[in-house]
């Protein structure tokens, strides 16, 4: 793992279990704030586990949807809570089942391209997970929700997505981990959603039309009960062999005015797209 050894220092930051019950509003201002200190050099670069409770993230095309406010109060009454974060990409389901993993770097002294971002977080996983490292595939997933060129699959069915964001020559790079339950129930919920968004109408943006079918858990894939506490310990084993680590459940008390700074800011958006 190249990126991993040519950065002696790391920081592991496992968010796991501490922020469950707060808003994924919280883990997207986290990354920006720990982008810009990475990017910025005023911290080594962090790898971070966060998962929340039920949660539907919406992105801005979905927030364009011809039938939106319904499709929302569709996930409200199957208990998830939509918001719409302020990137690209479309929606995706977090519960407690779904491990979602940063890895943030910095661009000095030399520019990342996207794909090698992408290629970063595909070779980690494979680390983490030897057992299928082999199997793993990155290719888009005609019928996953929130499909991309970058969809980790086994077989045809997918178990993660990846994406990015770039602040101040910071790079996060961030996947979603399918760990437990059911990858289909999750899709399922998706294509209900856009089923009750769109009722049937052309739209100019092409939306995904979700096949349950080609959708997993990791659990499902290696057909063990493999846990999202496991998972992370794999990720600390992984990091503590090969680098030094700083490990922590929250940030420094002096990054904590730059982190209230993003926080307002992903509120404040998020308030403005769900009202507009």
């Amino acid at each position: 793992m190249y990126f991993i050894n040519n950065r002696p220092k790391w920081r592991f930051i496992d968010q796991s279990e501490t922020i469950t019950e707060k808003s994924p509003l919280y883990s997207f201002a986290t990354d920006d704030t720990l982008c810009e200190l990475v990017g910025q050099l005023q911290s080594p670069p962090v790898i971070r586990t966060w998962v929340h409770q039920s949660s539907v993230v919406l992105g801005i095309q979905d927030h364009k949807l011809p039938y939106i406010q319904e499709g929302m109060q569709l996930l409200t009454k199957r208990g998830y809570n939509p918001i719409v974060r302020n990137s690209g990409g479309l929606a995706v389901v977090l519960d407690k089942g779904v491990l979602n993993v940063s890895i943030i770097l910095s661009e000095q002294p030399e520019r990342m391209s996207i794909n090698a971002g992408y290629d970063i977080m595909v070779e980690f996983i494979r680390h983490v997970l030897p057992e299928i490292a082999e199997q793993i595939e990155a290719y888009e997933i005609v019928g996953s929700y929130c499909p991309g060129s970058y969809d980790l699959s086994v077989g045809g069915k997918k178990f993660a997505g990846i994406s990015q964001r770039r602040i101040r020559q910071g790079v996060a790079v961030q996947i979603y981990l399918c760990v437990e339950g059911s990858g289909s129930e999750r899709a399922a919920l998706i294509r209900d959603f856009y089923e009750e968004s769109l009722r049937g109408e052309e739209t100019k943006f092409v939306y995904p039309t979700v096949n349950p079918d080609v959708m997993i858990s990791l659990s499902e894939i290696l057909g063990v009960e493999l846990t999202v506490e496991q998972m992370v310990e794999r990720i600390q084993s992984l990091l503590q062999s090969h680098v030094e680590v700083e490990e922590s459940t929250v940030l420094h008390e002096d990054e904590q005015e730059k982190f209230d700074f993003y926080y307002n800011r992903v509120i404040e958006r998020n308030k403005k797209m769900l009202h507009e």
